[in-house]
């Protein structure tokens, strides 16, 4: 049998990865599993990637920059600073509800990631990773649009992630397509007012 460099294999091992605990979730995600998934030695995958946390974190990367990828190429690049907020907020639930086994196999990795030291900084990444991203399109917005911004891009970057978020869990758990189409567009118009400076914050004593 040819030799296969480990820059060869990492790719379909991530592949293999991401198609096994998809379909079985994030507990079957055994290196031996993993080996046998796509046919190899359980030695190839420690030799490719050191250790079971190290595949999780390259399987993590992987899905996050193909959503990143998937959301930046559908910024507009016309229309309103309402407009654009607006796009990019149903792009990004086009993946959703597209690709929700992508969804759930990140938040399954994000909440392993948070019982698991090795994978701690795995998850700041993506979420830092996302954050910026989300905060880049949010600026190129306002610049594009001339409309000035009365919270920093990343404050708003992150209010609107934590929203979806949380309209993401409830679109896995119980979905409800006028519930979700309701509370989306109430996201994106309290990004926008918040925005522009029309969203009158209220103060909350815990913080």
């Amino acid at each position: 049998m040819a030799h296969v460099s480990a820059a060869e294999r990492r790719p379909q091992l991530i592949k293999a990865a991401i198609d096994l605990m998809t379909r079985e979730g994030v507990a079957a995600g055994s290196t031996r599993a993993i080996a046998a998934e796509l046919g190899v030695a359980q030695a190839t995958v420690h030799y490719t990637f050191g250790t079971k946390e190290d595949l999780y974190r390259a399987v993590m990367e992987q899905l996050t920059h193909d959503l990143i990828t998937q959301v930046q190429a559908a910024a507009p690049s016309d229309g309103g600073f309402e407009e654009s907020v607006a796009s990019l907020a149903a792009a990004l639930w086009k993946t959703l509800r597209e690709q929700p086994t992508t969804h759930q196999l990140l938040t399954e990795l994000s909440m392993f990631a948070l019982r698991t030291p090795r994978l701690q900084e795995a998850l700041q990444a993506h979420y830092g990773e996302v954050t910026a991203s989300t905060t880049k399109l949010v600026t190129e917005a306002a610049e594009r649009t001339g409309h000035p911004l009365a919270q920093p891009a990343e404050n708003l970057a992150r209010f609107f992630l934590a929203g979806f978020d949380g309209l993401s869990v409830q679109h896995l758990s119980l979905p409800d397509e006028e519930a979700e189409r309701v509370g989306l567009q109430a996201l994106v118009s309290a990004v926008v007012a918040l925005a522009g400076g029309r969203l009158e914050l209220v103060t909350v004593p815990v913080l």
